[in-house]
């Protein structure tokens, strides 16, 4: 459903034939037009934000699909990693539907997150296996390992996703730490701050 924010009247509904969806919907504008990515069960799809209709749709993710998609220079980075592990690099240029086809520029099936989001950071994409303190880096433009998955020091369990300021990565657990890095290939500590709580 998409709303006039300033009315509140609906602008168009478009039924979907998923079963769950637990991730934030990407508004991301390409090539003149302004697409909202949905990450769920079944497919992965892009509206075009003027009239609801289908731009393209992917196959692949996993059941439970919550991290929220990112983007960088025209391409959508989906996740999922609940009961299996998926990634896939799509080009917002795509049309249709692209499942299984070569118009996915590259993918992955292993160490996903399952709630916390993926992190771009330049041409460095960062996320954690599953709910665990397992960080793994690769770069965004090819799917290459960057750093390859590396426990998190002092880190147990993750809801949270990373968060990059600068050249900083905050990478907080649900127990209550806060693990400060600095962004490049190799996993660097930079401090780690604690709560008293969780």
């Amino acid at each position: 459903v998409v709303l006039d924010a300033k009315t509140g009247t609906t602008r168009w509904r478009v039924p979907r034939d998923e079963i769950t969806s637990w991730s934030t919907p990407l508004v991301v504008e390409h090539a003149g037009r302004t697409q909202i990515v949905v990450c769920a069960t079944r497919r992965v799809t892009s509206y075009d934000l003027a009239d609801g209709s289908v731009l393209w749709e992917c196959g692949g993710q996993t059941v439970n699909c919550i991290p929220s998609p990112v983007v960088r220079d025209g391409v959508v980075f989906c996740m999922s990693g609940f009961k299996g592990n998926a990634l896939l690099a799509i080009p917002l240029d795509a049309t249709g539907d692209i499942t299984g086809s070569d118009r996915i520029l590259w993918q992955r099936s292993r160490g996903t997150p399952y709630v916390p989001s993926p992190m771009l950071m330049e041409h460095l994409l960062y996320y954690t296996s599953s709910n665990s303190a397992v960080l793994t880096c690769v770069d965004a433009r090819s799917g290459e390992t960057v750093m390859e998955p590396t426990r998190l020091p002092g880190l147990r369990s993750l809801y949270a996703s990373p968060t990059g300021v600068g050249d900083r990565i905050y990478i907080v657990s649900r127990e209550g730490a806060t693990l400060v890095l600095k962004k490049g290939p190799l996993l660097e500590v930079l401090a780690t701050n604690s709560l008293d709580d969780g």
